[in-house]
């Protein structure tokens, strides 16, 4: 089984800058040390309402990655600012989500079935650019489906439902993760590759990351939280090592 992909989402950085209208914390130098602590890419979700994260972020963010060779998954909405500014950075990946003005999170996944005819041009307009699409959906056969139809090459699975089950002590996380199953598995058949994200911590983490199909999660939140208490290095480090040992337990 092949390592798995972490993702570091450094949105939550600029949430606490935005917080005093200063210049710190700098979600870019958090970006920094997350690659030096472990991460295989850097993700950010540059919002219409650029509530956290920049377009100057965004333009040091590219810069930064570029020069240590890592991965920069830019989260966007599906709009025609936000792709003229996938198109002037090209970033190594462009992950498509539903933005609504009022959420405090993203609350759910894309509705790829029902937006085909605006969302396929748009991945075909990325690709083009040399642009990795995904799409972030709910993990529902019908939406790993259109996924597929719309030409992403990746889709990242919204693991919120399920993570937020266990912390509930819910019983429905069984069936939630059941459903997460299913869903890479039906997109692993279809050729996409399989990445998940949402409401990840180290009690979820396990669970997760053991789906063999999966190739990449993208944390973040939970990983700024946690760094307030132990450091971003260390919280990263952390997070790295019960990935590779759910991983390497399912491969036993």
């Amino acid at each position: 089984m092949s390592k798995l992909r972490l993702g570091v989402n450094i949105d939550h950085v600029a949430t606490v800058r935005n917080a005093r209208g200063e210049g710190y914390p700098d979600p870019v130098r958090a970006a920094e040390m997350a690659l030096a602590a472990g991460a295989d890419g850097i993700t950010a979700h540059l919002r219409e309402d650029r509530r956290h994260i920049s377009d100057a972020d965004i333009d040091q963010l590219a810069v930064i990655v570029r020069r240590r060779g890592r991965p920069l998954n830019l989260e966007m909405a599906v709009t025609p600012e936000m792709e003229a500014i996938a198109l002037a950075h090209r970033p190594h990946a462009a992950c498509l989500v539903p933005e609504r003005r009022e959420e405090v999170t993203t609350e759910g996944g894309l509705d790829v079935a029902g937006g085909h005819n605006r969302i396929a041009p748009l991945v075909r307009r990325l690709a083009d650019a040399g642009i990795r699409v995904s799409c972030f959906i709910d993990p529902d056969l019908a939406q790993v489906a259109a996924s597929k139809a719309v030409g992403a090459a990746v889709v990242e699975l919204h693991t919120g439902a399920y993570c937020q089950a266990v912390r509930e002590r819910s019983p429905d996380a069984a069936r939630l993760l059941e459903n997460l199953k299913a869903a890479a598995a039906e997109a692993h058949r279809l050729g996409l590759e399989v990445h998940a994200g949402h409401g990840i911590d180290y009690e979820t983490v396990g669970p997760v990351a053991a789906i063999p199909e999966l190739m990449e999660l993208n944390i973040g939140h939970f990983l700024i939280g946690e760094a307030i208490f132990i450091g971003l290095g260390p919280a990263i480090q952390r997070m790295r090592a019960l990935m590779d040992e759910a991983r390497a337990v399912r491969a036993a």
